[in-house]
């Protein structure tokens, strides 16, 4: 098991997050994991992170109170074919920016609202 230090994660996405999207969810998120002791494998679309995730010691929450460090994915929706990826810095949700509304990244997710899972590394 790998130590994972939250807040060297939170950090470097919170320093790293743009003014607005720059599609690059999911590199911005994998890279902040990392930077708190975790690799990840590399997925080709954010929505797929579930089982990298999972293999590398987070599991599932349904907690609708998410804790610093826990991380969306989101599934794919018209038009963004590749989904979404978020961590929840104690306050929002950040992914390659700093979302305002929630996870879900934009109007076309929450007007969509779709299947998400929350992962949180202890």
């Amino acid at each position: 098991m790998s130590y994972w230090n939250i807040n060297s994660a939170v950090d470097y996405l919170q320093w790293h997050a743009e003014p607005s999207s720059h599609q690059r969810c999911a590199r911005y998120v994998r890279e902040a994991i990392q930077r708190g002791g975790i690799s990840l494998m590399v997925m080709y679309s954010a929505r797929n992170y579930g089982s990298s995730l999972i293999c590398t010691g987070f599991y599932e929450v349904s907690d609708a109170n998410p804790q610093k460090g826990d991380v969306v994915v989101i599934q794919a929706i018209a038009n963004h074919p590749d989904g979404h990826m978020a961590m929840y810095d104690g306050r929002i949700w950040i992914s390659d920016f700093r979302q305002q509304y929630g996870f879900y990244p934009g109007p076309a997710y929450r007007s969509a609202g779709p299947p998400y899972q929350i992962y949180r590394h202890d």
